[in-house]
């Protein structure tokens, strides 16, 4: 990102408390077009703001958001790797928006936090907008840090947090999914690679367990950010009846998806209350139009998704890859 914002660049970029900065446009005779020449100064926006949501482009399927993403990310889009829930794939590096309930919110995280090479820059652009809510709201990282208690930031500054997984064909991505083949030994070489500790299970499924730094500093502008899914991905910000059935269909330890203290601890229901809190209290939201496009830096900025009623379409992509080691990691990377 550049780190030399000049906003100015794009007049009529508005803010008002608790909404996402806003820039209204006229739409273009060539988006693709229009998404090249202001590549830098929404990337300025960004990159001073955090997110900015553009609305006036009348986006209208995956082939033109495509399209604009290469452009805005100044070249091909990132795959996805590790992913916690299926989504549908588009050519080019465009993603659906993660399969999960309507009812049902998905709280405050950054995008792949707990992969070693992660996007610096996530794009969304609403095809059709849902009738209630479903929002994609936003947090500013650093300020979230600086609103948690001491006492557990240092906690987590010291021992980073863990997160452990259950591939299994039923809820959540599948390991096919989530690394993209089938081959176990593939699979396998990519755990190595990636600090990921495996195990698979007398029936088949594979069990992960990976320790990764809650705290970084943004690689451009130097600032410690709460860059995580330690709430997101915690039996506690589950709704209860879904917690307690899945307890109950695969025990404690065989969660699709949990996470630890990074001494292997439990993280309590009261210490997910507080993330969440913390997330709503910083939290700015702009209800989704059709045809809106939204970019968001990742690092800096935590995202969610609001539950919602009506169709809501929302593709995605992944750009600007940024390595764990060069965001000054508090803990060293290691499996578990």
């Amino acid at each position: 990102m550049s780190s030399s914002p000049n906003p100015a660049a794009l007049p009529g970029v508005t803010s008002r408390p608790g909404a996402v900065a806003l820039l209204d446009t006229e739409p273009p005779a060539d988006v693709a077009r229009w998404a090249a020449e202001q590549r830098e100064a929404l990337r300025a926006v960004v990159a001073e703001r955090g997110a900015v949501l553009v609305r006036g482009l009348n986006l209208s399927d995956a082939d033109q958001v495509g399209g604009v993403f290469r452009r805005l990310a100044g070249g091909e889009l990132m795959s996805e790797r590790e992913a916690f829930a299926a989504r549908q794939s588009y050519p080019g590096g465009v993603y659906s928006s993660t399969t999960w309930p309507a009812n049902q919110p998905m709280c405050m995280h950054h995008e792949l936090s707990y992969t070693l090479e992660f996007p610096g820059l996530m794009m969304f652009a609403c095809l059709s907008a849902p009738t209630q809510q479903g929002a994609t709201a936003v947090a500013d990282a650093p300020t979230v840090l600086q609103a948690l208690p001491p006492e557990l930031v240092k906690r987590f500054e010291q021992e980073g947090w863990l997160l452990t997984r259950s591939y299994n064909d039923e809820i959540g991505a599948s390991f096919a999914e989530a690394f993209g083949t089938d081959d176990k030994a593939i699979i396998e070489n990519y755990c190595r690679i990636n600090a990921i500790d495996f195990a698979w299970q007398s029936d088949g499924t594979l069990h992960t367990r990976q320790r990764r730094s809650a705290i970084v500093r943004h690689p451009v502008t130097g600032e410690r950010c709460w860059f995580n899914q330690i709430a997101f991905l915690n039996q506690w910000t589950l709704a209860e009846e879904v917690r307690e059935y899945l307890v109950d269909v695969y025990g404690e330890d065989g969660l699709p998806f949990n996470t630890r203290y990074g001494d292997g601890d439990p993280i309590g229901e009261d210490v997910v209350q507080i993330l969440n809190e913390t997330y709503e209290a910083h939290t700015a939201r702009e209800p989704w139009q059709a045809g809106d496009l939204m970019l968001v830096d990742n690092i800096r900025t935590a995202h969610s998704r609001e539950p919602y009623e009506g169709t809501r379409e929302v593709l995605v992509g992944l750009a600007g890859p940024v390595r764990l080691t060069d965001c000054s990691p508090t803990i060293e990377v290691s499996d578990q």
